[in-house]
């Protein structure tokens, strides 16, 4: 089986995309270009966890009604939600009205702001799992990694919830901790340029 499939343009995009027409713009804009802005990184990470059981479609097309419920994923606010808001969320149907990972949410906005008060930022503490490239097998090729393994234990040690290997392997796809786009795709080089000039959150006054 191939890896790759035509574009729009008639240029080769990772499979994944032919899944849904929307997924191009995701895959060519946002998927595997390295981000460290703080709310972009947990609100990733809530949405991974929303998708538990889930197609990534059917996030992806209520991403927006996500960012307006949980406030643009702004965790210093989240940390703040109550017993209420919990209770007004389960009435939006706009997201996905899931009780458990709705409270997960709210808890992991604390324990982001304890990893913040501790690590500095949350960016600075996650980039510190991206794996070498020696750690990586073909683009791909798995679901799970050691650097995905390692990072979920820590979170989880930290009581955050819904952050399972696999949860945190995608978080890592799309977040650019690793550039898993397929050989031959068109973004790939793209992703490869991006990781080279970023600056890894943690770095300077090491």
């Amino acid at each position: 089986m191939t890896t790759t499939i035509p574009g729009p343009d008639g240029r080769p995009r990772c499979r994944w995309c032919a899944a849904a027409p929307e997924f191009f713009a995701y895959h060519d804009t946002e998927w595997g270009f390295p981000v460290d802005d703080d709310h972009r990184l947990f609100e990733k990470l809530c949405l991974e966890g929303f998708q538990s059981g889930l197609s990534w479609r059917t996030i992806l097309a209520k991403r927006e009604n996500f960012r307006a419920a949980f406030e643009g994923f702004a965790f210093e606010r989240i940390a703040g939600f109550t017993a209420a808001d919990v209770d007004r969320l389960l009435k939006n149907d706009g997201i996905v009205r899931h009780r458990g990972k709705i409270e997960a949410v709210i808890n992991n906005a604390r324990r982001a702001l304890e990893l913040v008060e501790t690590e500095g930022s949350l960016a600075a503490h996650v980039w510190r799992f991206e794996p070498s490239s020696a750690e990586l097998g073909p683009p791909q090729s798995a679901s799970t990694s050691p650097a995905s393994v390692a990072l979920s234990k820590d979170l989880k040690k930290r009581g955050w919830s819904f952050v399972g290997p696999t949860t945190v392997f995608a978080f890592m796809q799309a977040m650019g901790l690793i550039n898993d786009h397929a050989e031959g795709c068109v973004v790939r080089d793209a992703v490869d340029r991006a990781r080279a000039a970023f600056v890894r959150p943690g770095n300077a006054g090491a």
